[in-house]
């Protein structure tokens, strides 16, 4: 790179901060966020245990309710717990779930387990303090009609306004994505379970 090459990189550089900047000085709400995990491809639960992480790591407590995975022993579950003690803040963990659909063949069986574990959310949902709350496969209960969407919405709206929601699972229903602050979809564009490839321990759980 000659000089000129250099100067003409720095000076838009210098400019694209200068709009960046004033980009970021814009914004001066600070609120508790509604977010989504959806779509198709794989990461929905892995990026929401990230948050979970990083909201520890920040101090703050954090929640989880995991709607359909209750029997699965999670890879994410131990290391966080064990963060979980002093000086580092809480995490409450609560599987609820008692598998997948397909699985208990048993839809009252689904409903009921899906009602206790939304009202373990909403005990969580009321406890002071608490950063941020980690609501697994939720999407899932809603699309199977396990839970009423426009109570579960509505509840989620009028959460404490410092509190952080992350909701995962395919098919978010149109009414969460409406009132969410962060709607992020992952699509699948490759998978090795397409290939025979099965479900491996640190991956897939």
């Amino acid at each position: 790179m000659t000089e000129d090459d250099a100067a003409r990189h720095r000076e838009k550089m210098q400019k694209r901060k200068a709009v960046q900047d004033a980009e970021v000085a814009g914004k001066t709400v600070e609120k508790g966020l509604l977010m989504v995990h959806t779509g198709s491809g794989k990461g929905k639960s892995t990026a929401a245990f990230g948050l979970a992480l990083r909201m520890l790591g920040r101090g703050r407590p954090v929640g989880v309710v995991q709607f359909i995975k209750g029997a699965w022993s999670t890879g994410e579950r131990g290391p966080l717990e064990a963060l979980s003690v002093p000086p580092w803040p809480g995490l409450e963990w609560h599987s609820m779930g008692e598998g997948f659909t397909w699985e208990t063949q048993d839809r009252d069986r689904d409903v009921a387990a899906a009602r206790r574990a939304w009202e373990k959310v909403l005990e969580l949902m009321a406890r002071p303090g608490l950063g941020l709350l980690v609501l697994d496969e939720l999407c899932i209960a809603l699309r199977y009609d396990y839970l009423p969407v426009e109570e579960v919405v509505a509840a989620l709206v009028a959460r404490p306004a410092t509190l952080h929601v992350v909701v995962t699972g395919r098919n978010a229903p149109p009414a969460l994505v409406e009132a969410a602050d962060l709607v992020t979809e992952m699509k699948l564009v490759k998978h090795h379970f397409s290939a025979g490839v099965k479900a491996q321990e640190g991956i897939e759980f």
